[in-house]
């Protein structure tokens, strides 16, 4: 075997010679199996199924605030679970182990649970390209049948029991943490409001909006100040031109009262002024004609001068003189005086228009100035509203989450298979151990027979020898034996065939 290729004739009948080991070593191995199946310790497996229900309101109605990959929530829950603090309750309370509480450590007995429970998700289907887990197992091993069923039933409910614990934990702490966001951004937000209260106050009237509105008002103004001008203008020409008719009827009427006409005297006067620039315009001030007519003139201007000093002396018995005076020079004085309070009402109509001018053209020449801080003021107050708004309805999501957390609408974990009570063991399994020690015991035997076909150097072929010695093969003498049917039947044929050659000879 260890100079030539061994084929598949070669295998056959090295079986043929060594079938009667490998049947020994089969089925001792298959009765070792059964037999360490019957020594070892059996465990017994209990399993149940949860399913990750899906809240029953819909995510468009009510947004979750609640983290959604239940892969990490499911594996932080499963080292909070089988954590020393969570499971030695268990022992304890299940009395557990009561053999080796005494003399093993807790330590070491909280891992051995520990190594009992099993939590295998279940992958989702891959036609439904979903995302989330859509439940897992618990397995719990364990030496007694009710035992591993107490226990995968406290690890369930120990599941369900944390994961509504964390699920309302998280909503409770997103709402808490959204009002003091909210408080915040509402301080904010009044402080804000103040601030553009303020502003508005300080620079009510010149703000951008009313900018139209000002200059609106302020064309108003200018036609009524140019109104009032008019009006004040025609009130005063009406005023003068009453007073010159006043003037020239006390005149005359004084003139007529005193006998004199004052019209006479005022045309001689002028009569007399024409002259002396008509004689200046001919001779020199010393001519005796020019000092005539000054002369004249001067007594003339003496003479009006008295009347007129005579006309102020009764001006203190105006009223006296009034109620003397005929009917046309009182109702010309009534005229001149509603004129006067026209005057003045205008004048101060005027003021008060040029007034509101300067104010709104004040205003109106503020406006850019005034609208670049208030566009400062608001963009800070638009940014706070926004953040407040938006922290108000994150706030308004997350506790209506809460009360679905709270509710058990959310996602919760749902027992499909409640932990069941194993009727037979599943450890270990006497069907599986007999089979391995079947194997077992067929390898053990062809590897024993390949051992003892490498030490064997028999030649029972041609080719043995033409590989052991490297020469060729002449001739073969066959074993005949003549207690076999075989060896008399050769020996027959050997002599039939002498005979046969003798008689040739």
């Amino acid at each position: 075997m260890l100079h030539q290729n061994i084929g598949p004739k070669d295998v056959i009948d090295i079986l043929r010679r060594r079938w009667l080991l490998i049947c020994m070593f089969i089925i001792c191995g298959g009765v070792a199996g059964y037999l360490t199946s019957r020594i070892l310790p059996k465990r017994f497996t209990s399993k149940t199924l949860v399913l990750v229900q899906q809240p029953s309101v819909s995510s468009q109605v009510v947004t979750t605030v609640v983290s959604d990959n239940s892969n990490q929530r499911l594996a932080a829950m499963q080292q909070e679970i089988l954590s020393r603090s969570r499971l030695e309750p268990v022992i304890q309370q299940l009395h557990l182990y009561a053999n080796d509480i005494a003399t093993v450590p807790m330590e070491n007995l909280v891992d051995r649970l520990r190594k009992a429970v099993t939590v295998t998700p279940i992958q989702p289907m891959a036609e439904t390209r979903a995302q989330n887990l859509p439940g897992f197992t618990i397995s719990v091993v364990f030496g007694d049948a009710q035992s591993a069923q107490q226990i995968c039933a406290k690890i369930t409910s120990m599941f369900m029991s944390e994961n509504l614990q964390i699920r309302t934990g998280e909503a409770k702490e997103t709402t808490r943490f959204l009002d003091q966001q909210v408080a915040d951004a509402k301080a904010k937000l009044d402080e804000q409001d103040a601030k553009l209260a303020d502003f508005q106050r300080r620079y009510l009237g010149s703000l951008p909006d009313e900018n139209q509105t000002n200059l609106s008002l302020l064309t108003g103004l200018n036609s009524q100040l140019e109104a009032s001008t008019q009006a004040l203008s025609r009130a005063q020409q009406d005023k003068s031109f009453a007073e010159s008719i006043l003037a020239q009827q006390l005149a005359v009427w004084h003139a007529s009262q005193n006998g004199q006409n004052p019209d006479s005297l005022e045309k001689q006067l002028a009569a007399l002024q024409a002259q002396l620039v008509d004689l200046r315009s001919k001779y020199t001030d010393d001519y005796p004609d020019v000092i005539k007519a000054k002369n004249d003139i001067a007594l003339l201007q003496q003479r009006i001068a008295r009347n007129q000093s005579q006309k102020n002396k009764t001006v203190s018995n105006k009223a006296l003189q009034i109620a003397d005076e005929p009917a046309q020079i009182v109702q010309l004085r009534a005229q001149i005086h509603q004129y006067d309070q026209v005057i003045q009402e205008r004048t101060r109509q005027q003021a008060e228009i040029q007034k509101q001018i300067g104010v709104y053209q004040a205003r109106v020449q503020a406006t850019p100035a005034v609208e670049q801080q208030y566009k400062l003021l608001t963009r800070d107050h638009d940014v706070v509203q926004a953040s407040y708004n938006d922290l108000l309805k994150k706030r308004d999501q997350s506790a209506m989450s809460q009360d679905l957390e709270e509710s058990q609408n959310g996602e919760r974990f749902q027992v499909l298979d409640p932990a069941n009570l194993p009727d037979t063991p599943s450890f270990p399994n006497p069907l599986l151990f007999t089979g391995g020690g079947l194997a077992l015991g067929l390898a053990l035997g062809v590897g024993l027979i390949l051992l003892l076909e490498m030490q064997d150097t028999s030649m029972r072929f041609e080719r043995d020898v033409e590989a052991a010695l490297q020469l060729p093969v002449l001739a073969m003498i066959p074993v005949i034996s003549q207690n076999s049917q075989a060896g008399k039947a050769q020996l027959n044929l050997s002599k039939s065939i002498s005979g046969k050659a003798e008689l040739k000879a």
